[in-house]
């Protein structure tokens, strides 16, 4: 099922927030255990039989290339597409003309994940999206007694609610046609894509990941990675 998409691993941030630890390494290459993040992304890819990937790359995007021309143990076609300057998590893709399937997966580079993919395709195409935004669960429990209230006037009473949100977890799907609504070479993040979309009245799937999820942003991420990914099956 999975042939019918193209991969796009977006690979060419700065990772500001870990620095000094990406002074002269981009984030990607950072270990986590014994291997490169970017790594347990592209071994997770190939075990649900992906065989070619575009990595966007930009700042020391040279040891990134360097590094997959060494070690490609699952035989992966990598396609290496550099950006000219910074254009955000999907301004890249304007730049990719390597994209022919009908339906594109678009993901962070620095993400720790388990996610099926396969069932996040299928969660797509059942619900017959034009795009899909993965996203993680937060359950949040109110304490106290709940006050609703619209234009000065109480509706309800709800006694210590839960309330479930959904953050951005940094893996989408997108059928090919919304790629027309990124712009030529500016800096557009895939989230100004959605906003794009939803102003089109396209339809956007919400897909839930239930499965061990990190986002390796901030230095307490680096640290709890290090510690997970010895008891997490990835």
């Amino acid at each position: 099922m999975l042939n019918k998409i193209d991969v796009v691993i977006m690979a060419g941030g700065k990772g500001k927030r870990l620095m000094p630890l990406t002074a002269d390494t981009p984030k990607p290459l950072l270990k986590v255990g014994n291997k490169p993040i970017i790594e347990y992304n592209t071994d997770l890819l190939a075990s649900y039989g992906i065989k070619h990937i575009n990595i966007t790359v930009n700042y020391l995007s040279d040891q990134i290339i360097a590094y997959f021309q060494k070690n490609n143990p699952h035989q992966i076609d990598f396609n290496f597409i550099k950006e000219p300057k910074f254009l955000g998590t999907i301004g890249a893709l304007k730049l990719n003309k390597n994209l022919k399937k009908d339906y594109i997966l678009v993901m962070n580079a620095d993400l720790l994940t388990n996610a099926n993919f396969e069932a996040i395709f299928n969660g797509f195409l059942s619900k017959k999206g034009d795009a899909l935004i993965a996203t993680i669960p937060y359950k949040v429990n109110i304490p106290h007694g709940v006050v609703e209230t619209k234009a000065g006037y109480v509706t309800d009473l709800k006694e210590k609610p839960s309330y479930t949100y959904y953050s951005n977890a940094g893996i989408y799907m997108f059928k090919k046609e919304c790629l027309n609504f990124i712009p030529e070479n500016i800096f557009f993040d895939a989230t100004d894509l959605i906003e794009v979309l939803l102003s089109k009245n396209k339809k956007i799937i919400n897909y839930p990941i239930l499965t061990y999820w990190l986002d390796i942003g901030k230095p307490k991420d680096f640290e709890k990675a290090q510690e997970d990914i010895k008891h997490i099956k990835l």
